[in-house]
């Protein structure tokens, strides 16, 4: 059980170390620093090295700084393969080794070095799997973990992708459309040009995306017209899936304002907890502990470090567990207030049954020196007393139109 535990977390911390934009240590800001340098310095050999003059004068150099690269990244392939299991705590190992092995992330990886050594296996492929290498650039996507503009493209791609789609669609038939028609108005003045129906698809696609490189071009009247009717069609064409993009940037931002501007309206309420060796918690997985919903972990620290946890992280005497609870709903609202009895405080020497207080208020706990008491209706307040109690209200509108 104790090495389990010691392997579990060695391999948590490798998942922290491998995950981009964990910054909470050194080493894992390390290893962030390593792995983007890497893939800019593979970049950068692999542009140069399409130069003759530059190759031919630091070639040597450059192919050893592209083969310590690619070992990088086989290595970092490894240890994601590893870690695979704390990418998908949900699965099993066997399951959560095969969904980081074909999900977009890991080919990314995979190809990122794989093309690199098989032509030692297979020498007359050596031209085909160099075209593979392409796929280390995707890699950069991984900076989106530093960068909520880039995050926010990728939001906004998904988020309108059916309208995009539904656009792309569009452009397509038009595009179709739009070479029939130019071949049955240009095949007999341009039988050369016009081949057949799919010969002007270049020509309109072209001319629909506004682009227009005039290597093939209408000359009969009914060509002209049909073209400028087509290139003013492009234009609007071309706006639809803009006015998605813009409209979900718009959204998104506003949605990040909203969210900055009220985000105390729907914040989370922390509290500290230590785990004793007696806890019944001692020992127990996270997502083993049946926390009830709404309730979460948000780190545990051991010793000196914060473990941001998933449901794999085994807890240990001395662990200091932070959690959260999401805010009550908006028709009951809970306020904790203290009060310190002194000398003439009117609670000093009344039972707590006897208090004049609102059914909206409960008392929920009193500290007395050192003594933390759960009360009952029997227990009579002292000078000194902590008391501890909820008030329950009803929340009210202001003028604005908000609740209060």
């Amino acid at each position: 059980m104790k090495k389990k535990s010691e392997w579990s977390y060695i391999r948590m911390r490798l998942f922290k170390m491998v995950s981009v934009g964990v910054t909470d240590d050194v080493v894992n800001q390390g290893y962030d620093i390593i792995s983007t340098s890497a893939l800019i310095l593979n970049l950068v050999v692999s542009f140069a090295l399409t130069f003759e003059s530059v190759a031919a004068k630091y070639g040597t150099v450059m192919l050893r700084i592209e083969a310590a690269t690619v070992f990088f990244f086989a290595v970092d392939y490894v240890l994601r393969l590893i870690t695979a299991n704390d990418l998908y705590p949900d699965l099993n190992e066997r399951k959560s080794l095969v969904r980081y092995i074909f999900s977009f992330a890991g080919i990314i990886d995979l190809m990122s070095f794989l093309p690199y050594y098989l032509p030692v296996f297979f020498p007359t492929g050596a031209a085909a799997f160099r075209l593979f290498r392409v796929a280390r650039i995707f890699r950069l996507f991984r900076i989106n973990a530093y960068y909520d503009s880039l995050n926010v493209i990728t939001e906004v791609i998904v988020s309108k992708s059916t309208q995009l789609l539904s656009s792309v669609f569009i452009i397509l038939i038009l595009m179709l459309g739009a070479s029939l028609c130019m071949y049955s108005l240009e095949h007999e003045a341009q039988p050369d040009v016009f081949e057949n129906a799919f010969s002007g698809i270049w020509w309109s696609m072209s001319t629909l995306l506004t682009v227009g490189y005039g290597d093939i071009y209408p000359i009969t009247t009914g060509g002209k017209i049909m073209a400028i009717f087509i290139a003013f069609l492009g234009v609007g064409m071309v706006a639809i899936p803009t006015g998605i993009i813009s409209a979900g940037f718009v959204e998104q931002y506003q949605k990040f304002k909203k969210l900055g501007d009220y985000g105390a309206e729907e914040d989370i309420r922390f509290i500290r907890i230590v785990v004793d060796k007696d806890d019944a918690w001692n020992g127990k997985r996270i997502r083993d502990l049946g926390l009830p919903k709404g309730v979460i972990i948000a780190a545990v620290q051991r010793g000196e470090e914060i473990i941001i946890p998933n449901g794999s992280l085994i807890l240990e005497p001395g662990d200091v567990i932070v959690m959260g609870a999401e805010k009550l709903g908006k028709e009951i609202s809970l306020e904790l207030k203290e009060y310190t009895l002194r000398k003439n405080h009117p609670w000093n020497g009344t039972k707590i049954r006897d208090l004049d207080i609102s059914r909206q208020s409960v008392i929920v706990m009193i500290k007395r020196g050192a003594s933390t008491i759960i009360p009952d209706g029997s227990i009579t307040l002292r000078e000194g007393d902590q008391v501890y109690m909820y008030s329950k209200r009803r929340p009210t509108v202001s003028s604005e139109g908000f609740l209060i």
